[in-house]
């Protein structure tokens, strides 16, 4: 069969403007932007806000790339910290103080959730730890060891491939996110150099692992967020194959997502009627391009988009974090602007 070079190129064509028509047909949704934060002490400032939270009470709290590292020696090796900071503020973003000063795993910030029971998880890249706070500010458990010699935080080389499925039990190697099914079972996604979900009983005790690099089905190549819905639902944000992938607590395969560009920042709301809310960020080596936020339903369908890439309020640059506790109240923390947005979606 023959198939001349114009066909090819009609053909071509025709697939573009399908893809672009589609990608057209995302409605816009209105909402206005503010600064979230106010009332800073005039000592500190805002760094790179990688992650941001909300507790039963509205009160934020923000992980943020800032701070003073220093190295000290231990007794056998060198002991680094205080390359991050826990902000606390009150339901208006006004300035309460700060937990965790100096502790022993705040490297380098890369995402903070809240739990059922208002405990503050903090994620560190760095350090390669999962930290968890009571909500007077005392940790109170711990996943993974700070390894022996530190490194930048860095993605594995393309052309080195590797399993990604880590071993078992901690030792995380650029842990990303953690999540919560209903039985209080805790999943972390260790997903820079490794390519895995690990999951963890709700002692802490390690049950097992699933994900290897790659492309194919419960493959990953960067993991950046992880969700569980009210039906244990996990989905999973496969940031470098731009994709959603959705399975069960136990592993298994589901479904996949997409249409949303490359999903780095990941929520979905509480309540009966769940929607889930994904970045297309804007990588940090350009800040001029996507930079939208999705609004979906669980199945993948997506309702409308709102945002584009920027520096002025009302625009994003590399939104790295997303609570949704109040459905069209969002709070959006960005790695490119050092700030948190209060987002209100208009109806």
């Amino acid at each position: 069969m023959k198939f001349s070079l114009n066909k090819w190129a009609i053909a071509l064509g025709l697939l573009t403007s399908a893809a672009m028509q589609a990608q057209a047909q995302v409605p816009d949704i209105r909402y206005q932007s503010v600064d979230a934060l106010s009332g800073f002490p005039n000592e500190i400032h805002m760094g790179e806000a990688a992650g941001v939270a909300r507790n039963s009470r509205n009160e934020i709290y923000v992980y943020t790339r800032t701070g003073n590292p220093t190295v000290s020696l231990g007794t056998s090796r060198y002991v680094s910290h205080g390359g991050a900071r826990i902000f606390q503020f009150d339901a208006n973003g006004k300035y309460r103080r700060e937990i965790g000063q100096n502790s022993y795993g705040t490297l380098y910030a890369q995402q903070m959730r809240i739990d059922r029971n208002d405990d503050v998880w903090a994620v560190d890249q760095m350090s390669g730890q999962v930290f968890r706070f009571n909500p007077d500010g005392k940790i109170i458990m711990v996943l993974s060891r700070k390894p022996e010699a530190m490194r930048l935080p860095e993605p594995p080389p393309p052309e080195t491939p590797r399993s990604g499925e880590g071993s078992e039990g901690e030792s995380f190697q650029g842990p990303t996110d953690v999540a919560w099914d209903s039985r209080g079972n805790i999943y972390v996604a260790d997903g820079i150099r490794n390519a895995r979900i690990a999951k963890y009983d709700v002692n802490g005790r390690w049950v097992k692992n699933w994900g290897t690099r790659g492309a194919g089905q419960g493959e990953f190549d960067v993991i950046h967020g992880i969700a569980i819905d009210a039906n244990d639902n996990v989905y999973v944000a496969d940031y470098g194959n731009k994709r959603i992938q959705v399975f069960d607590t136990n592993g298994t395969f589901k479904s996949q997502m997409t249409g949303f560009g490359a999903p780095m920042a990941l929520c979905i709301t509480p309540g009966p009627s769940q929607m889930m809310y994904v970045s297309n960020s804007n990588p940090p080596e350009n800040l001029d391009v996507g930079g939208e936020i999705y609004k979906m339903r669980l199945d993948g369908d997506i309702v409308g988009k709102f945002g584009k890439a920027g520096k002025l309020i009302g625009e994003f640059g590399t939104v790295n974090a997303i609570d949704c506790k109040v459905e069209n109240d969002l709070l959006v923390g960005e790695l490119g602007n050092w700030r948190v947005q209060r987002v209100t979606l208009q109806p």
